[in-house]
């Protein structure tokens, strides 16, 4: 395993019979694996499902926009430029990061397709963006408060096997941080390029909601079972 592949810190959240399915949860910029811990139960999946939840914790790094200021992210954010802004190296480092989580999903007997793959804000931009090129079947993903990267280099580089793949985003109306138009927008370009996406929105800033709780809830138990 490469020094980019080394696994990340994770919480995981066990079941209480054996593993039976995974979900990778990403947080968002500044924050830990710990953050998204609360709303495990607040799913109520149904028991039979036996989901496992890992949630890793982004690496400690600089982040240009934020003065330098070393903080957990998935990747840095360099300017305001949504062209130019995202960090090709760090994205790439990323993907390869949870790549890894998922092959020790497998490894601990999970098949691929019942693996799913979530994420806020900037995690939610890593989740979409390694769900959508892994080369097995995952179970679904999901964007939360987020937005596409590489968006310009995803018809060449996604794969057949999850060209079908069930994908939900959800966004903040109001989102002062990721603007909803930003959001609706990465859902348009999935649509144009032949993804069918669900989506969704509420009135709310840069958070998540009651409401949205349970619509993640009810698309990880049909991409599960």
């Amino acid at each position: 395993m490469s020094a980019a592949e080394q696994l990340l810190p994770c919480v995981e959240i066990e079941p209480d019979r054996p593993a039976r399915a995974a979900v990778i949860w990403l947080h968002g910029l500044g924050a830990d694996g710990h953050d998204f811990e609360p709303v495990v139960p607040a799913l109520r999946l149904e028991r039979e499902l036996a989901v496992r939840f890992i949630l890793p914790h982004a690496p400690q790094i600089p982040v240009s926009i934020n003065m330098g200021m070393r903080m957990p992210a998935w990747y840095d954010i360099r300017d305001l430029d949504i062209k130019s802004r995202h960090d090709p190296l760090g994205i790439a480092r990323t993907r390869g990061q949870i790549e890894a989580l998922i092959a020790r999903e497998k490894e601990r007997g999970i098949p691929a397709r019942r693996i799913a793959l979530v994420g806020f804000s900037q995690g939610g931009a890593m989740a979409l963006h390694v769900a959508l090129r892994h080369e097995e079947r995952l179970a679904c993903a999901i964007g939360l408060s987020t937005y596409l990267v590489h968006a310009d280099t995803l018809a060449a580089e996604a794969a057949a096997a999850n060209r079908d793949l069930p994908l939900l985003m959800i966004h903040g109306e109001h989102d002062p941080m990721v603007g909803f138009e930003r959001g609706r927008a990465s859902k348009d370009k999935l649509v144009e390029l032949g993804w069918n996406v669900e989506f969704a929105s509420y009135p709310m800033m840069h958070e998540v909601c009651l409401e949205e709780i349970q619509d993640v809830a009810r698309f990880l138990s049909a991409a599960l079972k």
